[in-house]
């Protein structure tokens, strides 16, 4: 049994002991910004495999030792993929949500097993949002556990991925700012790609301008 997450978020912490407790021999890896594909994992010899929040991309001849392996997406089935908070707030999306699936050699492709919803709120910023994400997603995790445990059927649920997964490379264009762009397309730029450190930006004679607000941008 084993257990990907995200290293330093108290609510990936929280899932990983639940699943622990659930499975006492399990192992519990979690994933640093930049940290490449561990060792360990590729020793795996099978089990139930759960990722949640981490970005390592499990390959196929590691899931085919997985009695099951699922994925807890921050994300409903509309955003597979990197940047989905950032994606959802560029589009004026009114609802959001997470979802629990199947894993694939292709990320966020497999059969999806339950999906929460919720509104998104119109002074949502990417901080916000992003963090009523991570809530509903720990909530979902605690009711899919049981199943994950076989102490109950695994749900299935009748929703589909609607597109390919987002990509770094949209993220990352979505965050640039063009002189040509109307006051609207910028607003939508800025909410959607500012935060943190992380802030949209214009190429102005061979140099680079931040904006500089209170909003906030994730890659997810």
């Amino acid at each position: 049994m084993i257990f990907l997450g995200k290293h330093n978020d108290a609510r990936c912490e929280t899932a990983a002991r639940l699943f622990r407790e659930a499975f006492p021999e399990a192992d519990v890896l979690l994933w640093r910004r930049g940290e490449t594909f561990p060792d360990r994992l590729r020793q795996w010899g099978g089990g139930v495999l759960v990722s949640y929040l981490t970005h390592w991309i499990v390959p196929a001849d590691i899931l085919a030792r997985a009695t099951v392996a699922v994925n807890f997406h921050p994300a409903p089935p509309e955003y597979p993929g990197t940047g989905c908070v950032n994606f959802a707030l560029y589009d004026g999306a009114s609802a959001y949500g997470v979802t629990c699936h199947h894993m694939h050699a292709v990320v966020d492709s497999g059969p999806i097993i339950e999906v929460r919803r919720f509104s998104v709120h119109a002074d949502d910023t990417v901080a916000t949002l992003l963090d009523r994400s991570y809530y509903e997603l720990l909530r979902l995790f605690e009711d899919v556990l049981p199943a994950l445990a076989g102490q109950q059927p695994m749900p299935v649920s009748t929703e589909r991925w609607t597109r390919a997964p987002f990509q770094r490379y949209e993220l990352d264009d979505l965050a640039r700012i063009e002189a040509t762009m109307g006051a609207d397309e910028v607003a939508r730029r800025v909410r959607a790609t500012t935060f943190g450190a992380w802030r949209p930006f214009i190429n102005v004679g061979g140099h680079r301008f931040e904006y500089v607000g209170p909003s906030e941008r994730h890659e997810s």
